[in-house]
């Protein structure tokens, strides 16, 4: 299970730093750096309130696909990384969200 590590706190799927959204998506198809890459899962919390049980598993999201083929580790549209860490202080949308563990081919 992938452990996605959220410090947007802004997204309503942020439970303490972990990622509680039912599934995520990583875009960013021609990214060649970090803040080329988005979370395309980011709800707003001031505008969606808390979603942390939306999840279908009993825990944290252990579903992430990957839509960055710039990214080394995309495999068939899915990440081979055990963890992943989201960034984006104070996003409002989700163009304001990045995946700091992007890494180019």
């Amino acid at each position: 299970m992938q452990k996605i590590n959220c410090s947007v706190t802004s997204c309503s799927h942020n439970k303490t730093g972990v990622c509680y959204s039912n599934r995520v998506d990583i875009g960013g198809v021609t990214a060649s750096t970090e803040s080329g890459t988005v979370c395309g899962s980011f709800l707003n919390r001031y505008e969606y309130s808390d979603l942390t049980n939306n999840t279908n598993a009993s825990g944290p999201c252990d579903a992430l696909t990957c839509n960055v083929v710039s990214c080394n580790h995309n495999e068939n549209k899915l990440c081979n990384l055990d963890s992943i860490k989201v960034e984006g202080t104070e996003a409002h949308i989700y163009t304001e969200t990045e995946c700091s563990s992007f890494d180019v081919k």
